[in-house]
């Protein structure tokens, strides 16, 4: 055996330890700029990672920064936008307004061609604070250029997402952020989520980083494209997703109010940190859908509004650092089923979901059904059929914890109905004070904790 001149073994001189070493960082940094951004939107392979945990992506080019990455905002892709099938928004600025949870240093998006039957062209796109409430203009000094692999172009296929660069902003809590994609190109039909409960903009022409928003005349009650914002926080050291259908989405609260109830169970957790109780600094997200099943889909290729089991994967386990899952489905299953439901069958349903949300050490909480007497699906069976799950679920033998939504906003002297002022008026959602008392009778300790050890 050879030895160098430093007594290593086999060690090659100085000067050529020196050439080798340079070679070999100059692979790693090269090696470190080049990642995957772009993958299948079915929950499998959200992010594609050189470096960090589950849902965690690094861009060599951020500065460098200390926090927890979490998802602040996200939303369930429901299906394609009517109206856009041969062009999409070719020409067209889309802005989208969506509500922070959590706040961070840094953040990152999600954009979504889940819909799309032809390659999505994005040229152009932004990351802004809103300048204020209801308004398409962003505060100038935090206007940032959306980059994707280094580039501020990305062609998203069908049916794929991409995930942009990490880009230094300061992103406030419980605040609006704007977030702009623009298209020269037709692709469609436009990946996105209706009943929003939010207004967003859109502009002729390439307006991205426009930051007066003048140009954006068109309004619209739907996000198109963008699904997630992650933000790297100090405030906040994982996220509590919410599965649900309209209850969660927020189909009756007040427009741009942020009055859904995960919206009021962020505020009351970050109120209770402030107070110094000890709960946990989760940020939540909001992946409710309106008319959402636990078991059934609902049609096209890929289905428009996958169940609650289909769209686990990519909306629960791959959104950003999930620590706690809360599931607030299966009123739709009675309702949508052409005869009786079978309340086996569902809670059968809910038991998968518990199950999977077990295997990735995430904790489940649940929600008791709410009454919908009143409402023109409203049955005697149908009854039955709530009643029987809401036993299987206060009994403990669906979820880790029970949310009991029910109790919480059902009429004292009439149990199969909502207590009037928590009725939108439709004897099924509820109105803005009832969003508010579903998050107020959230105990949040349940958060507390991971899945239980299994024996």
């Amino acid at each position: 055996m050879t030895r160098g001149r430093d007594g290593g073994a086999g060690a090659p001189p100085a000067r050529q330890r020196a050439l080798l070493a340079a070679i070999v960082a100059a692979i790693v940094a090269v090696s470190a700029a080049i990642y995957v951004g772009v993958a299948a939107d079915d929950g499998t392979t959200h992010h594609n990672t050189l470096a960090g945990g589950r849902g965690e992506r690094n861009n060599p080019a951020a500065p460098a920064s200390t926090g927890t990455w979490v998802a602040s905002w996200a939303t369930s892709p429901v299906g394609g936008e009517p109206g856009t099938e041969m062009t999409g928004l070719a020409g067209r600025s889309v802005r989208n307004v969506v509500h922070t949870s959590a706040g961070g240093t840094s953040a990152r998006v999600t954009l979504s061609n889940l819909y799309g039957q032809s390659p999505l062209t994005i040229t152009h796109a932004s990351i802004a604070v809103s300048a204020g409430s209801g308004t398409a203009a962003a505060l100038a000094e935090t206007m940032r250029q959306l980059t994707f692999t280094g580039s501020p172009t990305v062609v998203i296929p069908a049916g794929g997402q991409v995930m942009s660069d990490i880009v230094p902003i300061a992103v406030p809590h419980d605040g609006d952020v704007l977030v702009t994609t623009y298209s020269p190109t037709p692709s469609g039909p436009v990946t996105y989520h209706p009943h929003a409960r939010q207004i967003s903009y859109a502009a002729e022409g390439e307006h991205t980083r426009d930051a007066t928003g003048a140009a954006y005349t068109e309004q619209s009650t739907f996000w198109r494209y963008v699904t997630a914002l992650d933000v790297l926080s100090n405030e906040s050291d994982g996220t509590v997703v919410v599965l649900g259908d309209s209850l969660t989405d927020g189909i009756t609260s007040t427009t741009g109010a942020n009055n859904r109830w995960p919206d009021v169970l962020s505020d009351r957790l970050r109120d209770a940190l402030a107070s110094g109780r000890d709960v946990p600094r989760y940020s939540v997200v909001n992946e409710g859908i309106s008319g959402n099943q636990v078991l059934a889909d609902g049609l096209g290729r890929p289905a428009e509004n996958p169940s609650g089991l289909n769209r686990f994967g990519r909306d629960v386990l791959g959104r950003t650092n999930v620590k706690v899952v809360v599931i607030v489905l299966g009123v739709n299953d009675i309702l949508r089923h052409p005869g009786t439901a079978d309340p086996d069958r569902i809670v059968a349903g809910l038991n998968t979901l518990v199950e999977r949300a077990h295997a990735q050490g995430l904790k489940v909480v649940g929600a008791t059904l709410m009454p919908f007497g009143g409402h023109r699906g409203h049955t005697d069976a149908r009854e039955a059929v709530r009643q029987r799950i809401n036993e299987e679920i206060r009994a403990g033998r669906v979820f880790d914890a029970v949310a009991d939504f029910d109790k919480a906003l059902r009429d004292p002297y009439d149990p199969r109905r909502f207590r009037s002022d928590y009725d939108s008026g439709d004897h099924l959602h509820p109105s803005d004070k009832g969003y508010t008392r579903m998050a107020e009778t959230f105990d949040l300790d349940t958060l507390k904790g991971g899945a239980p050890a299994e024996l």
